[in-house]
């Protein structure tokens, strides 16, 4: 389809296959060698990540067609899940720049976590079989036998500690599917959007999120309410979390090798995204 569509659209082009690695360092000669002026990645978040890591400060247009599990950045930016209608979008869409965010000098384009969400991940990463389906599975598998972990945050003048199931560290909306977790994020404000699932009973946490991810019921955390909140949520350009038990860690839904300190700060205009 992609051969046909960009034939027919005059449109010279060439499809290299995914490196096993995720190194794609080559890029950058290629692309000043042969005046390339887009790159397209046919993956998840997790292989926008691993080309747009090489291509920092590098003058190219990145486009996505959405193949992965989640699709969290595209559909952030409403790239449509279809094939056909990514492509064409990458054919007349805008190229407009998005923020990105670096967690201990690691890229992340989109979402990063430390907690549970991470474990799901990481478990995930494991299964012979993806999707949709795996990733509920694996959920609910850790959502029976997760506890909190205790974390220390330090944002510019405010410190606080919390022993929390998650946190989310958003440039976009959501964590894949649809399926939104910072429901004010932006991919381009130079803020990050933070989400801190605080200890409480399960069943009261269910009913948490949903109020949080499906009403868009949030709070600006403050001094003020932090004992009353369930779940913080609260924006900022960089901040440290202490991380004492070293909770497990995803970047762009994929695992990471986790720390005691992490250290998390915006990039403004990171890249420029092809979107409708």
């Amino acid at each position: 389809m992609i051969e046909q569509k960009t034939q027919a659209a005059n449109i010279a082009f060439e499809i290299l296959p995914t490196n096993a690695k995720g190194d794609y360092s080559f890029l950058q000669e290629k692309i000043s060698k042969e005046q390339i002026t887009d790159i397209v990645i046919c993956g998840g978040d997790g292989s926008v990540n691993q080309v747009a890591n090489a291509l920092i400060n590098i003058p190219v247009t990145i486009g996505i067609i959405p193949m992965g599990s989640g699709n969290g950045l595209a559909f952030a930016a409403k790239i449509p899940k279809s094939a056909a209608k990514a492509l064409d979008i990458i054919f007349t869409g805008k190229a407009a720049y998005i923020d990105s965010l670096f967690i201990n000098g690691r890229l992340s384009c989109m979402l990063c976590g430390v907690g549970f969400d991470a474990q799901v991940a990481q478990d995930f990463a494991k299964q012979s079989k993806r999707g949709l389906l795996t990733y509920i599975q694996q959920s609910w598998k850790n959502f029976i036998k997760a506890t909190p972990y205790t974390f220390e945050i330090t944002n510019h003048e405010t410190h606080f500690k919390a022993d929390a199931y998650f946190i989310s560290i958003a440039n976009g909306n959501q964590f894949g599917n649809n399926f939104t977790i910072a429901p004010k994020a932006s991919l381009n404000d130079g803020l990050l959007d933070i989400v801190v699932v605080k200890q409480m009973s399960k069943i009261k946490m269910v009913g948490a999120l949903l109020k949080h991810v499906f009403a868009g019921e949030i709070d600006y955390y403050k001094n003020s309410n932090f004992h009353k909140k369930d779940i913080l949520y609260f924006q900022t350009d960089k901040l440290t979390i202490i991380n004492p038990s070293k909770a497990p860690l995803h970047i762009d839904g994929d695992p990471a090798v986790t720390a005691e300190l992490l250290t998390i700060e915006i990039i403004p205009n990171a890249f420029r995204l092809l979107q409708p």
